[in-house]
């Protein structure tokens, strides 16, 4: 028998990992367990899990808990102390507010950030059931945020007095963000500046009310000088745990933890409407020890993109940094643009990464990496294993000539032939696919696209399965550059890119791109 491990844990929620051989997301069968106390008679809980990432509720602070499993080996583990619960609605809270309430949306901030102010070091600030209309909500280092199970915190839909997060503080370090650069942007319905030892959990709701207002109509604009906000926004946070929410309708990327250490993810439900613009469901920028387990994802654009800053137009390279050591495992992607995607705002540099034991289910990609000449940068050391792609459209893919931004179609950008390396050069190097099965392939099971002067490097793939074809597909470019040819189940592509495949008629010979006199036909 295995033994379950503890993902993380706070005074009143347990994460847990049932490793079930072959168990993906969800676990074989139904397992039944129970939790009971050595300071305690009798069974306290009991419960069928149905995932491989397991989260107990309702637990009590300082508490000594004794978790089995059917099949599994028992575990101990002990909740963590709390000093003591203030209530929100203690405050003034008032439930039931009107989304475009935009009076009662500011006098809810206003007793929620006297609810904060009152937690005491190490505390937990309660929101019970109800329905909690609010504007953002700030939180602070060595606090709980718990959100009950029927209580939803919901962002007002309008922007009149909207609070702005600036693109800098005090000290020149970079606030507010767009795409990798500094740029004020309207404060995130629930955010953190500088906060160390936080915890956000409970089975709730957050709710940034994208679907209402105007924020889905201007995806690439700013109003009133900022740009969209985020649904979580944390940065330059240390020691970050997020338990079992739901948050949904984020107005842009719906969770992003910018500049962060240490920092979990376990057991959320990240939603959006498949057409919302840029709901990227969890966008991990320039960070570092960022694990995700147990998360389900449905959203409007990538479900997981890990980013590390743009380089700015002129070189500007002050706010890079790096993100280095983010795991994802066993979560569910059911819906988005790509499963898990790197870049293409990657020029502080991307460093081991690794998805295993994942499904992703209908989303245009499965791994994708990206990027363009200017960027500067490096994407190193990325591992995908154990993973099932069903319905994705390209499984893989490693794109150097990625066309963002105005210049992105630029012939500097989209040349083919060999440019000098300097600064602005990106680099691929390193990805090792193991043990990945394709179900309902349309496009490619791979397509790798490097530049002339800088090749990617060190593609190792092993145990790759296509076990079948969608076909219903339509010939399609499979990856976002210029002069690309349609494909239609296609295995494993490549042009400047150094692919080792364990089973040789998974390479085709086949281009990745158009020849230039054929473009102009």
């Amino acid at each position: 028998m295995t033994r379950p491990s503890i993902i993380a844990r706070s005074a009143r929620t347990a994460a847990l990992c049932l490793p079930q051989p072959g168990a993906l997301y969800r676990l074989k069968s139904r397992t039944v367990w129970r939790l009971s106390s050595p300071d305690e008679t009798g069974v306290l809980q009991h419960g069928e899990a149905l995932t491989v990432v397991t989260l107990l509720h309702g637990l009590r602070p300082a508490t000594r808990y004794l978790f089995e499993a059917e099949g599994f080996q028992p575990l101990s583990f002990q909740t963590a102390p709390c000093a003591g619960v203030v209530e929100a609605t203690d405050f003034g809270l008032v439930a039931d507010i009107a989304p475009d309430d935009i009076d009662g949306a500011r006098s809810n901030a206003a007793a929620l950030c006297e609810a904060v102010a009152a937690v005491p070091t190490g505390g937990t600030l309660h929101l019970g059931p109800g329905l909690w209309t609010s504007f953002p909500l700030r939180l602070k280092s060595q606090m709980t945020l718990h959100l009950a199970e029927g209580a939803t915190l919901q962002a007002p839909s309008l922007r009149a007095g909207w609070p702005v997060l600036p693109s800098h503080d005090h000290n020149g370090s970079m606030l507010g963000s767009w795409e990798g650069l500094p740029a004020a942007c309207f404060n995130a319905p629930v955010n953190a500046v500088q906060a160390d030892n936080l915890v956000i959990e409970g089975r709730g709701v957050f709710d940034g009310s994208g679907d209402r207002g105007d924020w889905w109509s201007w995806p690439k604009e700013t109003r009133d000088g900022a740009r969209r906000p985020r649904g979580l926004h944390l940065i330059n946070c240390r020691d970050v745990t997020l338990l079992g929410f739901t948050i949904r309708n984020a107005p842009s990327w719906t969770i992003h933890p910018q500049g962060c250490a240490r920092l979990t993810a376990a057991g959320l439900t990240i939603v959006a409407p498949a057409d919302s613009p840029n709901t990227d469901g969890f966008n991990p920028e320039s960070c570092r020890e960022v694990v995700i387990a147990g998360v389900r994802f449905s959203v409007g654009d990538d479900c997981i993109a890990v980013k590390a800053g743009k380089r700015g137009p002129n070189g500007e390279a002050d706010h890079l940094a790096e993100t280095r050591g983010v795991r994802v495992s066993h979560c569910l992607m059911e819906r988005g643009h790509g499963g898990l995607v790197i870049g293409s705002e990657m020029s502080g540099g991307v460093d081991d990464v690794s998805v295993e034991d994942c499904e992703m289910i209908g989303t245009d990609r499965g791994l994708r990496l990206k990027t363009r000449r200017g960027r500067g940068g490096s994407i190193t050391n990325i591992a995908m294993r154990r993973v099932l792609l069903d319905g994705v459209e390209t499984a893989l893919s490693a794109n150097a000539h990625y066309h963002c931004d105005a210049d992105g179609h630029d012939d500097w950008v989209q040349c083919r032939e060999p440019a000098v390396v300097n600064s602005g050069t990106p680099l691929i190097d390193g990805v090792i696919i193991e043990d990945v099965e394709i179900r309902g392939l349309a496009h490619a099971a791979g397509a790798f696209l490097g530049l002339p002067e800088a090749p990617i490097r060190n593609v190792r793939i092993r145990r790759l399965k296509i076990t079948s074809s969608n076909p219903a597909a339509v010939a399609t470019p499979p990856i976002m550059a210029d002069r690309v040819r349609a494909m239609r189940h296609e295995t494993i592509v490549s042009e400047r890119a150094e692919v080792d495949c364990d089973d040789p008629s998974l390479l085709s010979a086949a281009p990745v791109s158009l020849p230039f006199d054929e473009m102009l036909s």
